[in-house]
């Protein structure tokens, strides 16, 4: 199985594994020759798509009788382009995705009367429960599905459909679920986080949605701690910031889709704020989150974007401490509006302002990891051992700074204290407290 892209894919991967292995399908490790395989892909960008292909073409490298099954947001959007590729048996929109087994198992009868492409109008994947999260420590559940914005560069909204709410219960099932299976720590995930709509017992809809059930996350027993995946700007209102900065179970970590520092091009993204907004945001949840750590998705040469815009997303980064940007240059998706404006950034231009992004990232980065020298975290142990290549880690702090231990003493899926004597490689030295 190959996945791509988000993680709400990583979860829907996971469901799609369990669904075939209760139908008598037996996983293999990565590096072994399978029968079936399975292609969870993306479309955000071009290079996503070009991933998905290249994928395709290792598997059948892998076994070139193999069967090739490709879903997620790629196959959903272009589902035609996807069944041309050469040795793909089957394409599956998103919403197949849960129902997949039967498809595989005509591929086993290699019925000759089969369609190739499967892919439906979306109307929403039913929530599945995962018994576990299989290889690894932190377990992603999906409250929401969808999204109505259309920002004007995004295909994710036609791969995804309309905003969709999961069942309160359904989602609380499944944190008790994971939480009973050993996961440490929750990561809580949507396609737009922030959209997602409470109801009450009486159907009402809560205007406060998202916090509501947070709240219902975090009473639930169990030593584990809650994580957000990305969340809008326009979602970090006081109410959520205010939860997280009172409750020790909030990891101090966020996600936020930034996209732009310049009011001008925010607005021409279709975006739902604007610079002055975005900063205040940004400055609130530093000041009621203790040790915030952000982390951002932002564009680089977006068109029409002039060097005075560019400077307002750099700074952005450098003022906001943006610690771990998630760069990535403007790619022009067919269908689009932002594709048909005439002013388009040259794709040269655009990779070096992507790569001036990211080395200011760096800076930022360097800065905030020393000073974390001399601090104590809670360490989650990913792996308990590692190599001795530069950037190899353990686990992750509560802000997500990844962390390597001398002599670590636990097992995977364990949280232990540690102390932070240097850096390496964008990675925390430490040992752990009390081992000594």
């Amino acid at each position: 199985m190959v996945t791509l892209g988000c993680k709400i894919n990583t979860l829907e991967s996971a469901t799609m594994a369990q669904s075939l292995v209760d139908d008598n399908w037996q996983l293999v490790d990565s590096n072994e020759s399978a029968d079936l395989y399975l292609i969870n892909s993306c479309t955000v960008t071009a290079e996503a798509d070009r991933q998905t292909r290249q994928a395709v073409r290792r598997a059948l490298r892998s076994n070139p009788n193999a069967k090739v099954v490709l879903t997620g947001c790629y196959a959903q959007n272009e589902p035609e382009a996807c069944a041309a590729l050469p040795g793909v048996s089957i394409v599956l929109g998103n919403d197949q995705k849960s129902i997949i087994a039967p498809f595989v198992r005509s591929l086993k009868s290699n019925s000759k009367d089969l369609n190739p492409v499967y892919v439906d109008r979306l109307t929403g994947l039913p929530a599945t429960l995962l018994r576990g999260f299989e290889g690894q420590t932190r377990a992603f559940v999906q409250v929401q599905q969808g999204c109505d914005q259309g920002c004007t560069f995004c295909v994710i909204h036609r791969a995804r459909g309309k905003s969709i709410s999961l069942d309160v219960d359904a989602v609380l099932n499944q944190v008790r679920t994971f939480v009973a299976s050993g996961s440490a720590e929750i990561v809580v995930c949507g396609v737009d986080l922030g959209s997602y709509e409470y109801s009450s017992s009486d159907r009402e809809v809560d205007a406060l949605g998202l916090v509501s059930l947070l709240k219902k996350i975090s009473r639930l027993p169990g030593e584990f701690r809650i994580r957000l995946s990305s969340i809008d700007p326009a979602h970090l209102n006081d109410s959520l910031l205010d939860l997280m900065g009172s409750d020790d179970r909030f990891c101090p970590y966020l996600h936020v889709s930034v996209q732009s520092g310049s009011t001008l091009i925010l607005k021409r993204m279709k975006r739902r704020y604007d610079r002055q907004w975005l900063l205040e945001r940004l400055f609130a949840a530093r000041a009621r989150l203790p040790g915030l750590v952000l982390g951002a998705d932002i564009m680089a040469g977006f068109p029409t974007e002039t060097e005075a815009d560019f400077a307002q997303s750099l700074s952005v980064i450098k003022d906001a401490e943006i610690i771990y940007p998630h760069v990535f240059p403007f790619s022009a998706r067919p269908g689009t509006p932002a594709a048909r404006i005439p002013r388009q950034v040259a794709v040269p231009e655009r990779r070096r302002r992507a790569a001036e992004m990211r080395r200011v990232g760096q800076t930022v980065r360097n800065q905030a990891l020393q000073g974390m020298v001399g601090r104590k975290g809670q360490l989650l142990i990913e792996r308990p051992v590692v190599s001795d290549k530069p950037g190899a880690y353990h686990g992750r702090l509560e802000n997500y700074m990844p962390v390597q231990v001398r002599r670590l003493k636990g097992d995977s899926g364990d949280i232990v204290p540690i102390q932070v004597d240097s850096v390496e490689s964008d990675v925390l030295i430490a040992h752990m407290l009390g081992s000594e």
